[in-house]
């Protein structure tokens, strides 16, 4: 098994989604107990595979959420390029919801499907919304490590461009990952910065 896994090519950082769920298939193999808390370990991606199969066959989206066929939801969410966005936010007085992703990353394929919600949508509006392949713009990237490399991360900018670093996810580690699957993290983190950066 240790040659067969040597051999197991991955993308550039791909580890950062594959590696928690890789362990937890080994342990389950070697027979050790795995959690079954309903939620994530507070790491991005380290779901059990007890609860991962539960949710996926109890959790239904939304009856309103279609979702888009690429994710991200384009049509409906006015997405901006990040300088154009900053310029955007200070000129119109409005805060910043900033997205880093990749396109090989399946939590990020997961949560692109969140911008779909009608609540969201409509949320968004109230928001200059910045996506970005964290892979193409590794500079831009490179500035919002506030507590990992993980992707996705989610951050909110004050309207002249200042990270707001106290608007998160609940949770103790990688505090910039919402809820891939779920909206109501993200929507109360966008409530939050509503009412706490724009004057």
């Amino acid at each position: 098994m240790t040659s067969e896994l040597s051999r197991v090519r991955f993308p550039r950082r791909s580890w950062q989604c594959v590696v928690p769920r890789l362990s937890l298939a080994l342990l389950a193999l070697a027979g050790c107990p795995m959690g079954t808390s309903g939620g994530t370990d507070g790491d991005a991606g380290a779901v059990s595979l007890t609860t991962t199969a539960t949710a996926a066959t109890t959790a239904a989206p939304p009856a309103a959420a279609v979702p888009s066929g690429e994710g991200w939801n384009p049509a409906q969410i006015a997405w901006q390029p990040y300088e154009a966005g900053l310029r955007q936010a200070k000129d119109e007085n409005k805060p910043v919801c900033l997205i880093l992703s990749t396109t090989w990353c399946p939590h990020c394929k997961n949560f692109s499907h969140v911008f779909d919600d009608p609540r969201v949508v409509t949320s968004a509006r109230s928001f200059v919304m910045v996506h970005l392949d964290a892979d193409a713009n590794e500079a831009i990237a490179s500035r919002y490590v506030v507590d990992g490399s993980y992707i996705p991360r989610t951050f909110f900018l004050a309207p002249d461009g200042t990270l707001d670093g106290d608007i998160h996810a609940p949770r103790a580690r990688s505090r910039f990952f919402y809820d891939e699957r779920d909206p109501s993290s993200l929507l109360a983190a966008m409530d939050t910065a509503k009412k706490k950066l724009v004057n």
